[in-house]
């Protein structure tokens, strides 16, 4: 049974960085697609990136341009590179495999 795991939220400022971790465990398979979610406040749970076994990417129009997916199909994890942050990218970030959910990472950008 797949397991998931992120970890690198915080706070930050403005502008500023947070590189977010996903790793999994039990069967995974390099051909597998990971996704980025994140749930602000309030709001829905919405669609943040992915990646696919061939290192497809795709992004939501909010985080084109600022935020990079990768993948280390060695270390079974999933990275999400958030770069000019904004207050609106508060968040819970989850990631996703195979319909699985990790329990998420809380990223707060704040002055």
């Amino acid at each position: 049974q797949v397991q998931l795991a992120e970890s690198g939220g915080g706070l930050v400022q403005p502008g500023g960085s947070l590189r977010l971790s996903c790793a999994a465990s039990g069967s995974i398979f390099s051909q597998d697609a990971m996704g980025w979610y994140r749930q602000a406040p309030g709001k829905a749970r919405e669609f943040v990136a992915n990646i696919g076994s061939v290192s497809t990417t795709n992004y939501a129009g909010s985080v084109k341009g600022r935020f990079t997916i990768s993948r280390d199909n060695a270390k079974n994890t999933v990275y999400l590179q958030m770069n000019s942050l904004k207050p609106e990218d508060t968040a819970v970030y989850y990631c996703t495999l195979r319909g699985v959910w990790g329990k998420g990472t809380l990223v707060t950008v704040s002055s």
